[in-house]
């Protein structure tokens, strides 16, 4: 992978993150600033994907297959916590 390529790839990652940091602070419900952080959460595991494969640093994958799971928990638990505990 080039260096041209992973400026562009964190370039855009970084413009996502301030979209959605954006869409947190002006966010006209608390959804979507739940789901704008949760997005922020993702954009920073795809930055370390991408690290990890341009360094081959080999247990970058566990890291994200964890990190993915504890995301998508926490996105549960906030969502039935905003549902006021129903299912």
């Amino acid at each position: 992978m080039s260096i041209t390529i992973l400026v562009i790839v964190l370039s855009l990652l970084s413009l996502a993150v301030v979209v959605a940091a954006i869409r947190v602070w002006k966010g006209p419900s608390s959804g979507n600033s739940a789901v704008a952080g949760d997005l922020i959460f993702f954009v920073f595991i795809g930055a370390v994907a991408v690290l990890g494969v341009v360094f081959d640093i080999d247990s970058v994958m566990d890291i994200i297959l964890i990190s993915a799971l504890l995301g998508f928990l926490s996105v549960l638990s906030l969502a039935r916590w905003m549902q006021g505990g129903r299912r």
